[in-house]
């Protein structure tokens, strides 16, 4: 990110950049593995492939039953760390698996893993209840696969502005990268100063309390209990109902260290705001039924969704001049190309370098315009076929889905949160105004946005572990692709078995709470936007209103900028329950102690700890959500 003194920096062997030097060209001398390294080898799509295929499979039935989804990247790369590890061992593997094959493997099943986010479990089950019928495998293979490789090709221009330009963190990448550092570090007897043990050390932490917690077997004698609750009430109600409870889930402690301090602490201020002010007073005038999270945040989600898009958009306007520089060789996409011959950089040749230091590292923006050349008419004649969109329709979801993703994909990179289900709902406003009506090009509409969104925000969180590894760009886009037809080659099939009809929807086997509130949305909004309460109206403004502000006094006193919340921080905090902005803000608050009292040990352990809790909780997280599905089979 790129707040600077009061947050945490990257890791030590992270590129740091000085402010005299061009961050790119620094980055290509000190931390580019070179062109010969290997990366995208068969055994690393073989693995990912399989690897997200079945991590897959574990965050469809999750994210069906809690709306939430486990991300699979840490998970995959520590499964195909110990497979390739224990053949070589044995002596069946010759050549080591080296840790860019790792990484390149880790984007085909980061890609697989998160095909749960083009629709599966919120707006294709909402779309099942809206029809009253199955969705074919056929429409669904296709719809969902489209979806997820123009999300890919989206990516592509904003990757240079968000990562190698602004530094964004992207905490789950961070943890990505020096997960897969500090493994195969330790694996070739090198010193890792001790990371490799603090790694180990926080992975069965992360995974004990994630046991104590969740695996509520009956011959366990105690279970942690999931939430702690403050014995307070506001406006007579405990604050239980409303949601600011601490989570003793320590991977929402992990992300928040990793977070830094400005992104936790505004979240946290937006939190108190939200649930003490805002939506009080919405249940005040009657606009919030009852207290409870998901009645709250149906109607404070207008505030926090208009407030992340306009800021976002605003921020995206400023940095015109270096957007303007990527897609300047849009123009030539149809010229004959000359040949070149570049030898790679660190031969050290006596060539000249070319202008773009990058040109033949980086996916060009070539590749975006053909992608989009190719996958627009694709979505468009989909959706014709498939949803009774108008072909305008298709082009307008298109267009909309850019700007959601960049909005969601700058989310992601500063909070570790890809606000996709907020951000549908600009999407449901357009086309309740532009479609009325039709409940069910509403939802699909919306599907298509925040698809998109997802996927380029998971390309660009493995492209960050990639680019502090040292890995080559274009290896990590390609492999994408491979995932993205695992996971609709996996997730297909098990969403119609675990979703025959539309009567399981909402029901104990299937309860898919995103769907529920999906469904209702789109049942108000497909109706025309003049449905849309006029309370929930005024929020939409006030949110654009904050929005904007916040831009403007942070490029105004850009000295005073630590001080000022974020904007993604401060928004997102309207569309999550408080106990993850109270966990993530402890988190926060414990790395900010040890920077401040123990800058070494803080420098040495906080990623590595943090890496090994996020991986421990997500792989014993997985292996519980099996087990239970498992015996459920069968005692049934």
């Amino acid at each position: 990110m790129t707040e600077p003194s009061v947050q945490r920096d990257a890791p030590t062997d992270a590129p740091t950049v000085a402010s005299d030097e061009d961050p790119e060209r620094k980055w290509l001398r000190e931390v580019y593995a070179g062109d010969s390294a290997r990366q995208l080898t068969v055994r690393a799509v073989a693995a990912g492939m399989v690897l997200g295929g079945l991590l897959s499979l574990s965050n469809l039935y999750v994210a069906l039953h809690t709306g939430w989804s486990f991300g699979v990247t840490i998970t995959a790369g520590v499964l195909a760390f110990a497979f390739f590890s224990t053949l070589e061992r044995i002596g069946f593997l010759k050549t080591p698996f080296g840790m860019l094959e790792n990484n390149a493997m880790q984007s085909v099943a980061s890609a697989a893993g998160y095909m749960t986010g083009g629709g599966t479990v919120a707006a294709i089950p909402a779309w099942m209840m809206a029809t009253g019928r199955p969705m074919p495998a056929h429409v669904m293979f296709f719809w969902i696969s489209a979806i997820a490789m123009l999300g890919v090709f989206m990516a592509i221009p904003m990757k240079r502005q968000m990562i190698n330009r602004e530094q964004l963190k992207f905490p789950s990448g961070i943890a990505a990268a020096e997960t897969l550092r500090t493994l195969h570090a330790s694996s070739h007897g090198g010193d890792d100063g001790g990371k490799t043990r603090s790694l180990i050390v926080g992975a069965g932490l992360g995974a004990a309390v994630m046991w104590l917690r969740d695996a509520k077997a009956r011959w366990m004698p105690f279970n942690i209990p999931e939430q702690i609750a403050p014995p307070f009430t506001w406006m007579g109600v405990p604050w239980k109902k409303w949601t600011l409870t601490f989570d003793t889930s320590l991977l929402l402690l992990a992300a928040g260290a990793i977070m830094g301090w400005r992104s936790a602490w505004s979240m946290m201020v937006g939190t108190l705001f939200n649930y003490f002010v805002l939506a009080p007073y919405g249940l005040k005038i009657g606009a919030i039924a009852e207290v409870k999270y998901k009645a709250i945040v149906s109607w404070t989600v207008w505030f926090g969704s208009s407030l992340l898009l306009v800021a976002g958009l605003l921020s995206f306007a400023f940095s015109a001049k270096q957007i303007g520089r990527a897609f300047s060789d849009l123009g030539r996409v149809f010229k004959k190309k000359q040949p070149a011959s570049v030898a790679p950089y660190r031969e050290g040749t006596a060539q000249p370098e070319p202008e773009d230091p990058l040109a033949r590292i980086e996916v060009p923006t070539s590749w975006f315009a053909m992608g989009m050349l190719v996958m627009t008419p694709i979505v468009m004649v989909l959706g014709m076929l498939f949803f009774n969109m108008s072909w305008w329709m298709g082009l307008l979801g298109v267009a909309l889905s850019f700007f959601i993703a960049l909005v969601a994909s700058r989310a992601t990179g500063e909070t570790d949160t890809t606000p996709t289900g907020a951000l549908g709902k600009i999407t449901q406003i357009v086309f309740g105004v532009a479609a009325p009506g039709s409940v069910t090009i509403n939802l699909m509409s919306a599907n298509l946005t925040s698809g998109v969104a997802i996927h380029s925000a998971d390309l660009l969180t493995d492209l960050k572990s990639g680019y502090l590894l040292g890995a080559k760009p274009r290896q990590q886009f390609l492999a994408q692709f491979f995932g993205v037809l695992a996971g609709s080659l996996a997730v297909v099939p098990a969403f119609r078995l675990l979703v025959p009809r539309p009567d399981v929807v909402g029901t104990p086997s299937a309860p898919a709470p995103g769907a529920i509130s999906w469904y209702s949305v789109a049942q108000v909004l497909g109706q025309g936007l003049s449905r849309l309460p006029t309370s929930a109206r005024w929020l939409i403004l006030a949110g654009s209103l904050t929005g904007v502000a916040l831009v403007l006094i942070e490029r105004a006193f850009p000295k005073w900028k630590s001080y000022i919340p974020s904007a993604t921080g401060f928004g997102l905090a309207f569309t999550l329950p408080g106990n993850n902005a109270v966990s993530m803000f402890v988190g926060a608050l414990i790395a900010l102690y040890l920077e401040k009292k123990k800058p070494a040990l803080a420098e040495k352990y906080i990623i590595t700890v943090s890496s090994g809790i996020i991986a421990g909780e997500s792989l014993l997280g997985i292996v519980i959500a099996v087990l239970r599905d498992v015996f459920h089979v069968l005692q049934h």
